[in-house]
């Protein structure tokens, strides 16, 4: 009897596996598969029915060097949310857009990138990659509205609470369709 030779796909997919079990390689190829993720996809507002309103409520943060820095949701200003880790492949994937709209958007929305890391962590992969948003951490529990265990979770929120964008996984902030939402919440 022959003995059959494996297919090129079969060995594609063996190699694949392996490089995922390996810890110093799964990071990169989470990351490049979920950049692939954020070239193809970008959230939208969502239907008027599925939009949640926020009881507007004070967000107790802190910066990374302790400093009280509080937000107001829902209290006049739109606000972009974010709960995310260094660790994370798909938050490091969608960071990069998450950058740029705060370079065109930082002074009209609120940017609030919250992660539950050391902050000598986060300052580090913040340097590292050229990062400068906002990076806070939370001094009170997540409120249950905002709470989801999928990270990233992000948000858009209007001006007076209400939920406009929810989106989870790494999708593409720097989009058209991201920019004509905030254009639209700042101006009303």
């Amino acid at each position: 009897m022959k003995k059959k030779k494996p297919s090129y796909s079969t060995i594609i997919f063996a190699v694949l596996i392996i490089l995922m079990i390996i810890p110093q390689t799964r990071m990169p190829i989470q990351e490049g598969i979920s950049k692939i993720r954020v070239a193809l996809f970008s959230p939208s507002a969502m239907d008027e029915d599925e939009q949640s309103q926020l009881e507007p409520f004070t967000y107790r943060l802190a910066t990374l060097e302790g400093v009280p820095a509080d937000i107001g949701i829902g209290k006049g200003k739109v606000t972009f949310l974010s709960y995310w880790a260094t660790w994370c492949p798909p938050c490091r994937a969608e960071l990069p857009s998450i950058q740029k709209l705060y370079d065109d958007y930082g002074d009209k929305v609120d940017f609030v990138l919250i992660t539950h890391e050391d902050p000598d962590v986060i300052q580090a992969f913040l340097n590292k990659k050229k990062f400068d948003f906002p990076v806070v951490l939370p001094r009170m529990e997540t409120p249950a509205e905002l709470l989801e265990r999928t990270i990233p979770t992000n948000y858009v929120i209007d001006k007076t609470g209400k939920v406009v964008v929810k989106e989870q996984g790494a999708t593409d902030w720097n989009s058209q369709k991201i920019r004509n939402t905030l254009d639209t919440l700042i101006g009303e």
